[in-house]
């Protein structure tokens, strides 16, 4: 049975950030396609990015529902540089070389070099090959007057490769933009030097790319004759793109394609209000069965170092144009979950509270404390189903979209010090179409009540009104 598409797409307890998503051949089953993720590895209550090995997770290209743990690809030890593993392995990217064989680029997170490691298949296990140099063998990044290298996304045509990497931080004038790269059929040789080809915040004036300046994550993807330049743009929590009919050159805004808070979306609220606690992002676009997606990641537990992987699927316009598309529960607006049955709380795509903030904050514990938050129990790697925490009065959890038919009854599982109502809504700010009262208890608890959900494709929203705190594991319709 085709099991159905949510967001997170993996599991609730798995991390995977900055995710790059490609189609290739399953050497298992030839003639068989499956979508495979390349991300960073976060860990559940980690302190800082990126604190696990790469691992990869792949979905047959028709049920993308249906993941698979691929196992631990390349540990942060394989690298010379690092062989006490004191250096975390920061977001990565693969392509497949003119030998067939797929190669993983990435950056350790101290060092301002691009490191490779490669394999015979997609899942691995890859083997460090060598670090992109000049001919004259310095390490690209280390030569004076070079800028770090960071966040690679690589994209090979015949013999060569084009390397993009970059991050810039607003106000820095030592850091000019995301930079392409050429590199010879080894896979590391520089045959052309770096350029610039999306500026920084200081050095954008006239460009074109005012207010959604490059911060980082340069992701590469082409599409007929045009290629797109995915990238994380100074305000950080959403993905931009910027199109050229030359890889290395000529590249210009073209807009927002996913925002991990929301914002710019019109549609259902207003386009200034935050609806989840956005942060960097990081991601790219794919093509699947004729479709094309978005891959990006949000922000859980109340920081920015627990953070899952989430996809949308996107449209092209006659002119190649993107429209910039909502957050989701379900990945497609097209697609809506069945309406009927149990969801668990972490599918949330929206979460916000009466006062309002575009960004998880990682340093203020005040902060964490105020706002609702997609967390686990135990630990890092416990397969332990996700849940919404720290449910304060106003706090509000949506969920898009379910096609709801003859739904009659709605039921919660809740636990925490709380007494008060959930109010259930089919917009983030619509009168109620009833209420279910809740009660303190140390174990999950389900309540119930009489509440009508209109049939059609609905938005829910489960509004906490009351003392305490509540934390909610579920719901269920009937």
């Amino acid at each position: 049975m085709k099991k159905q598409r949510v967001n997170p797409y993996l599991p609730s307890w798995e991390y995977i950030p900055d995710a790059e998503p490609y189609v290739f051949e399953d050497p298992d089953n030839p003639g068989k396609y499956r979508v495979y993720i390349y991300g960073s590895h976060d860990r559940f209550n980690g302190y800082v990015f990126c604190l696990n090995d790469y691992v990869c997770w792949s979905a047959p290209v028709d049920n993308l529902g249906d993941w698979r743990y691929e196992g631990v690809i390349f540990r942060k030890t394989d690298d010379p540089l690092n062989p006490d593993g004191s250096m975390c392995l920061y977001a990565p990217d693969v392509t497949v070389g003119p030998d067939g064989r797929y190669y993983l680029y990435y950056v350790l997170d101290k060092v301002p070099v691009v490191s490779v490691a490669v394999s015979d298949t997609p899942a691995g296990k890859y083997e460090f090959y060598g670090y992109v140099s000049y001919p004259d063998g310095t390490r690209l990044g280390e030569r004076p007057g070079d800028q770090p290298q960071f966040d690679p996304g690589v994209l090979t045509e015949g013999d060569i490769t084009y390397l993009y990497t970059g991050f810039c931080g607003k106000g820095d004038r030592s850091r000019k933009g995301a930079m392409a790269t050429v590199l010879g059929p080894d896979m590391l040789t520089v045959i052309e030097e770096p350029v610039i080809v999306a500026p920084s915040e200081p050095y954008s004036q006239g460009s074109g790319f005012e207010g959604h300046e490059f911060f980082e994550a340069p992701s590469i993807r082409k599409r007929g004759d045009t290629y797109y330049l995915i990238y994380s743009s100074i305000v950080m929590h959403e993905l931009c793109y910027a199109t050229s009919k030359h890889p290395t050159k000529g590249f210009e805004y073209q807009g927002v394609i996913v925002s991990n808070c929301d914002l710019h979306i019109d549609s259902y609220k207003p386009a200034d209000k935050p609806m989840y606690y956005g942060g960097n992002n990081h991601g790219s676009i794919v093509e699947i069965n004729g479709e094309w997606y978005i891959f990006y990641h949000r922000h859980t537990n109340g920081t920015a170092f627990s953070r899952q992987a989430c996809m949308e699927k996107i449209k092209f316009n006659e002119d190649g144009t993107i429209p910039q598309v909502e957050m989701t529960s379900c990945g497609s607006i097209e697609e809506p979950l069945p309406g009927k049955g149990e969801f668990p709380a972490y599918l949330a795509c929206n979460l916000f509270c009466k006062e309002e903030s575009m960004y998880t904050d990682w340093t203020c514990s005040w902060m964490n404390n105020q706002f609702p938050k997609i967390t686990q129990d135990g630990r890092d790697g416990d397969e332990e189903v996700g849940y919404i925490a720290n449910m304060k009065d106003s706090a509000t959890a949506g969920f898009k979209y379910l096609d709801c038919r003859g739904i009659k009854k709605v039921k919660i599982k809740v636990r925490g010090y709380c007494t008060g109502e959930f109010q259930v809504k089919t917009a983030w700010d619509g009168e109620p179409l009833g209420s279910i009262q809740v009660g303190f208890s140390n174990i999950w608890k389900e309540y119930s009540a009489d509440i009508a959900i209109p049939d059609g494709v609905q938005a829910l929203y489960f509004t906490y009104k009351g003392n305490g705190s509540a934390s909610l594991a579920s719901f269920t319709l009937e």
